[in-house]
């Protein structure tokens, strides 16, 4: 089911931290798409909301200000530097490390975003 959630307009910057049906989500435009996720990190609940936007490669991530985690705007999935331990002059590798943070579909009409939550079904770190 779709839900209102703000104005285009409303967005401060290019985001809006919004409580709907008690989710507590962040909004994020960037690159002029449109996106949402859970506001807390789902490694230890520091404040995602707050945290930057990063581009490595394909990915666009925001990163949790507490401990520097990336999250995977796209999919929620969290995003590394993996390293070989029995090869350390291999250079580190950009690695997914699957679905952490819940995401929420965004949907645009006219002016207004409205969004598709996901449901909270305990499955995903940010669930906690």
């Amino acid at each position: 089911m779709e839900v209102f959630a703000c104005k285009i307009t409303d967005l401060e910057g290019d985001r809006k931290r919004l409580k709907i049906d008690n989710h507590d989500v962040i909004i994020l435009r960037h690159k002029g798409i449109f996106y949402a996720l859970d506001s807390f990190c789902y490694h230890a609940g520091g404040p995602l909301y707050k945290g930057d936007i990063e581009d490595i490669g394909s990915h666009s991530c925001i990163v949790c200000p507490w401990h520097r985690y990336k999250v995977t705007l796209q999919t929620g999935e969290n995003f590394y530097q993996s390293i070989d331990p029995y090869n350390t002059k291999k250079a580190p590798v950009w690695t997914c490390g699957g679905v952490k943070q819940r995401t929420h579909q965004v949907i645009i009409k006219d002016e207004d975003i409205y969004l598709k939550l996901s449901p909270c079904s305990g499955d995903l770190d940010s669930d906690h």
